[in-house]
């Protein structure tokens, strides 16, 4: 009797040697895991074997466009879409974009040398369709790039019918563009402001990690108005199709009912809100880990059309324990410096694309910004300056009326930045009147103004906007009492100033106005993936 012991070893060389010789490791094909996890790029596959006939099977490797630098020694695989198609006696080019830079590559398909599935293949390609291309990477005969893609073999993987793609091979308006936001990203402009976004949000987080700030993520769903502004997007799970429907406050005898909802009825058992800020959230950490910083979405139900607004946008927020308004506005300086700086470091590409069609003086100006020194000057210096320059032309001013208390326009902010200093300016020092509950107020002055900033950058105005919290529960409380803000509604947050208090300070960052101003667009619409603004919410 044969032991089962032999019999399974036996099975299981049996299926070894099956399985390599009918294993056909194909980079090219689309069922292969290769192909289905294109995002890996392995150098070459082994099957594991306990006899000497196993050879390495190569697996091709995937090529980004932004890495394809220098020669191959074999072949590699471009994937991406379909930008131009030119077809020549002999040879064809195709011009081939995967997202990773600009320029994408370009893709020599030499036609005598490709098969017939090629062939055919080749006579499906159009504008827009996706595509992967093998061949090897060698020295390109032109000189607009360093390689380009000899390809022995092609294949549509997604087809892109001419006649209705919306994307013609012409320069689109970006008003235009919004329209078909979902598309959008194929375009030269939105793709290279999506890179640079994308390397912004990384340079800020590695900042923030090298100088010992902890990650925070405070909740998007909130029951406080963190700037006390009333402009809030509600959340409910009440049926509010359905008025008759809701549920409403009883009166005080308990017999009728009042015209308020009852929210004690609503899934949060309480009005609840978007957020406006992670602020309030944040120095709870910061009152325990000493510096964190937020990033994250925030929302402003504000009813304007601008090209600096968004009913939907995300907020850099760094809170310091231990630290005054000195402190913050040397943050904010050294991180904007640091993200710019590798910015311009990383994608220079890009930038160079948005000096060419956007702001032709981009680059000097973001090297202005990494190598010169913020100014620094008081609100009411600034209302000075603002004062002594618009007499000598009031017509030329669409806001000339100037005082202490005016709410600086973005007329006002860039003058400042672009014309007086020639540079960012931190303005401190604003009236109370005019900034949050939340910001301290200034003893110097018996409390006329409050020790606030905002940085005012060339080209945009207002970027960054922070102060030192008022730390003292008292005076906190009559500033709440002021405003007519329920203290109850607060309550966690008075509990940091009973409980271990201690001078802090903060800011915060609209990060998608320092997408615009790093990229040179206008329109702060073309900073994000999918704007929300009144009467938009599309895609």
């Amino acid at each position: 009797m044969i032991p089962k012991t032999f019999i399974f070893f036996h099975l299981v060389a049996m299926w070894c040697t099956i399985h390599r010789l009918t294993t056909r490791v194909s980079a090219f094909s689309f069922n292969s895991a290769a192909t289905r996890r294109h995002n890996f790029q392995p150098v070459a596959l082994r099957l594991s074997s306990t006899t000497s006939e196993a050879a390495p099977l190569a697996v091709i490797p995937r090529v980004k466009a932004s890495d394809a630098t220098d020669a191959s020694e074999g072949p590699v695989l471009i994937k991406g879409w379909v930008r131009t198609l030119r077809k020549q006696k002999e040879v064809a080019f195709v011009q081939i974009n995967d997202g990773s830079n600009l320029g994408g590559i370009q893709c020599v398909v030499p036609l005598s040398e490709i098969d017939e599935d090629t062939k055919k293949e080749l006579d499906k390609v159009s504008t827009g369709c996706a595509v992967v291309v093998e061949g090897p990477l060698v020295k390109s005969q032109g000189g607009k790039q360093a390689v380009e893609v000899t390809a022995n073999k092609l294949k549509v993987v997604g087809d892109c019918p001419g006649d209705t793609y919306p994307l013609a091979k012409k320069r689109h308006s970006l008003e235009y563009l919004r329209t078909i936001a979902h598309l959008r990203p194929r375009t030269n402009t939105i793709a290279a402001v999506a890179r640079v976004r994308s390397h912004l949000a990384g340079a800020i987080h590695s900042f923030f990690q090298e100088v010992g700030f902890v990650y925070v993520q405070t909740p998007l769903i909130t029951a406080s108005d963190c700037e006390g502004a009333g402009e809030l997007f509600r959340v409910t799970t009440l049926e509010m199709d359905k008025v008759s429907d809701l549920p409403l406050k009883k009166t005080e005898d308990g017999k009728g009912t009042t015209d308020e909802i009852d929210h004690s009825q609503d899934f949060f058992g309480k009005p609840a809100y978007l957020t406006v800020s992670g602020q309030l959230g944040g120095e709870t950490y910061a009152s325990a880990l000493g510096d964190i910083y937020t990033f994250g979405p925030t929302f402003r139900a504000e009813n304007s059309q601008t090209t600096r607004h968004l009913a939907e946008f995300h907020m850099v927020e760094p809170e310091m324990a231990f630290a005054d308004l000195d402190s913050a506005m040397e943050n904010a300086e050294q991180m904007l410096q640091y993200v710019v700086k590798h910015v311009l470091d990383k994608c220079k590409e890009d930038l160079e694309f948005f000096a060419k069609f956007y702001d032709k003086e981009l680059v000097k100006k973001l090297e202005a910004l990494v190598e010169q020194p913020f100014a620094r000057v008081s609100y009411r210096e600034a209302i000075a300056y603002l004062q002594e320059e618009i007499a000598k032309d009031p017509s030329k001013w669409q806001f000339p009326d100037v005082e202490f208390g005016t709410d600086l326009s973005t007329e006002h902010e860039r003058w400042l930045a672009e014309t007086k200093f020639g540079s960012c300016v931190f303005v401190y020092n604003y009236p109370k009147a005019i900034k949050a509950f939340y910001m301290r107020d200034n003893d110097e002055d018996g409390g006329e103004t409050v020790n606030a900033m905002d940085l005012l950058v060339p080209g945009v105005g207002e970027l960054v906007g922070g102060s030192q919290r008022e730390e003292r529960l008292d005076v906190l409380l009559d500033k709440m009492g002021e405003l007519e803000l329920d203290p109850e509604d607060y309550w966690w947050y008075l509990d940091l100033r009973r409980f271990g208090s201690v001078p802090h300070a903060g800011y915060g960052l609209g990060f998608e106005r320092l997408v615009t101003y790093v990229c040179g667009i206008e329109n702060i619409r073309e900073a994000i993936a999918y704007p929300r603004y009144p009467g938009h919410a599309e895609f």
